[in-house]
């Protein structure tokens, strides 16, 4: 059920997005907002494996393995980020472009 819930904010908020529904102050803060909105989660997410005793006593043995996987995890993720949004602002510029 999880799933369907997530995937419907994004249709809804893609759908917000295309339509231009939101005023013009609410989208310039939207980057503000998204950056605020995934540090609060991260520090939710922090104090959830704080509060389980098994994950922090196993560490030690985790550590390298959990450090390497975060940090491949960030790497790809700003990587395929870069690409994406890349490959739709040419996308967005051309079509622009020969609209003119």
């Amino acid at each position: 059920m999880d799933i369907i819930l997530y995937l419907f904010i994004i249709v809804v908020g893609a759908y917000i997005g295309s339509k231009k529904l939101l005023s013009d102050s609410i989208m310039k803060k939207l980057d503000r907002i998204q950056t605020f909105s995934l540090l609060l989660l991260l520090f939710i997410m922090g104090i959830s494996i704080g509060m389980d005793r098994e994950v922090v006593n196993s560490f030690g043995s985790i550590g390298l393995k959990a450090l390497v996987l975060a940090l491949f995890s960030v790497g790809f993720s700003i990587l395929g980020v870069k690409v994406i949004s890349g490959k739709v602002i040419n996308a967005k510029e051309e079509r622009e472009e020969s609209d003119y």
